[in-house]
């Protein structure tokens, strides 16, 4: 019978590479309970892992076995009983214990396993990112810039620094040779006294000259530059401030968004702020509630505040502008809005929301969606919004009609654009 052993080294974390394997080969299973965990969860729970199951007959794998035909010999161990040619009664019954199995007599249970927070969101957000970022991308990973730190003693050659390399052999010089300069400076000494007493031609005179040569040897041979000498500038990555994002969310709380309107419209933000602050790690996100009135609020009381009212709905888009005016300038901020409203407004205030976006905060932002919630028929606000999205490629418009809705319309808002 023939053995396959794996011999191929990994390291210690073998099972996590499995694990990924795994997940990349059932990725349209994960993928659709994903889409599902928007429908089917309450809002606070969104963010945590989720059980996947994978139907018993995706599980098959390949294997490695005898082809048919041919004569084999096969000993089975342990066979106290039977010999060649003996007759096995069927078991009475026609088969064997249990109950509750399924019709045609086999089966498997489903296979469920759970995907960590980490696993989750990755294929949540899948595919999926601020569209349109016309000034630079943003990116989970910082930027860095080189930046001075010290001298180190190995390096590219273009970094050498001549000063200080230069400098360094001074030093060393001055070490190695100043024991024998000593040396010699005392035997000249010496050998001049004697000189001036008459005795230059003595055996002592004789071997001070010796030592003279042989230390004036020792001195010239420290060399004048050496590879333990060379210092090269030293630089390392420092993380820079990147390209600063802000996204406003404005919300219809207005009489005519009911409880199932604004869950939606819960849902929806709650899904976008999940996705903002797991992609990007520098983006501030500004909440604005408004009916009659608007107001920026924090996000606790933005999903559960109460207050209700008429609709104005260029309220939220005049403090939208002014919040931009204020503390957001276009020229070092990215700009990114999206309002959910049911589309009832006042017909007199939907056209100075359209002049309000095309004159006044189109111009400040890079991207602006818009999304319907439950509207049988096109309302005010989505006609004349339908004659932004034709004057502007910075503005986008959807519909949501039931929470199954909600995570295929913001892919279609959010996903990547090809360039």
């Amino acid at each position: 019978m023939s053995q396959l052993v794996d011999r191929r080294l990994s390291g210690k974390n073998r099972s996590a590479v499995n694990r990924q394997r795994f997940l990349r080969r059932f990725k349209t299973q994960i993928r659709k309970a994903a889409a599902e965990a928007v429908s089917g969860r309450k809002v606070a729970d969104l963010e945590r892992g989720e059980k996947i199951s994978i139907p018993s007959k995706d599980l098959s794998e390949p294997i490695f076995h005898h082809g048919s035909g041919g004569r084999r010999n096969i000993v089975l161990p342990g066979n106290r009983e039977f010999v060649s040619g003996d007759r096995v009664d069927r078991p009475e019954g026609g088969g064997g214990g249990g109950s509750g199995g399924s019709p045609d007599g086999e089966g498997m249970d489903d296979f469920v396993f759970e995907l960590s927070k980490e696993e989750f969101m990755e294929y949540f957000f899948q595919d999926l990112a601020l569209p349109d970022l016309v000034k630079k991308q943003l990116a989970a990973v910082p930027e860095v810039k080189k930046a001075r730190a010290g001298f180190v003693s190995q390096g590219n050659p273009s970094n050498l620094h001549v000063v200080r390399s230069m400098k360094q052999a001074i030093g060393r010089r001055l070490a190695m040779a100043a024991g024998p300069r000593d040396a010699l400076r005392e035997a000249r000494e010496q050998l001049a006294e004697l000189e001036a007493n008459g005795l230059g031609a003595s055996a002592e005179a004789d071997e001070l000259r010796e030592e003279i040569e042989a230390l004036e040897a020792r001195v010239a041979a420290v060399p004048f530059l050496d590879t333990w000498d060379l210092r090269y500038a030293n630089r390392v990555d420092q993380p820079t401030p990147s390209s600063q994002a802000v996204m406003f969310c404005l919300m219809d709380v207005s009489g005519s968004m009911d409880a199932d309107r604004k869950n939606i419209a819960k849902r929806f933000f709650m899904l976008l702020y999940l996705f903002l602050t797991q992609s990007y790690e520098r983006i501030d996100v500004v909440f604005i509630r408004h009916h009659t009135v608007a107001k920026e609020v924090e996000e606790d009381e933005f999903f559960n505040s109460r207050e209700s009212g008429g609709t104005v709905a260029s309220s939220a888009l005049e403090l939208m502008k002014d919040i931009i005016l204020e503390r957001y300038p276009s020229a070092s901020w990215n700009i990114y809005a999206a309002q959910a409203s049911d589309g009832d407004n006042w017909d007199d205030d939907s056209p100075r929301c359209r002049d309000l976006l095309l004159q006044g905060i189109l111009p400040l932002t890079q991207y602006f969606a818009y999304v319907e919630i439950e509207a049988e028929e096109p309302q005010s606000l989505w006609r004349e919004y339908e004659r932004v999205q034709a004057a502007s490629r910075r503005f986008a418009m959807q519909r949501i009609l039931t929470l199954a809705d909600i995570y295929p319309v913001f892919r279609e808002l959010f996903k990547k654009k090809v360039a």
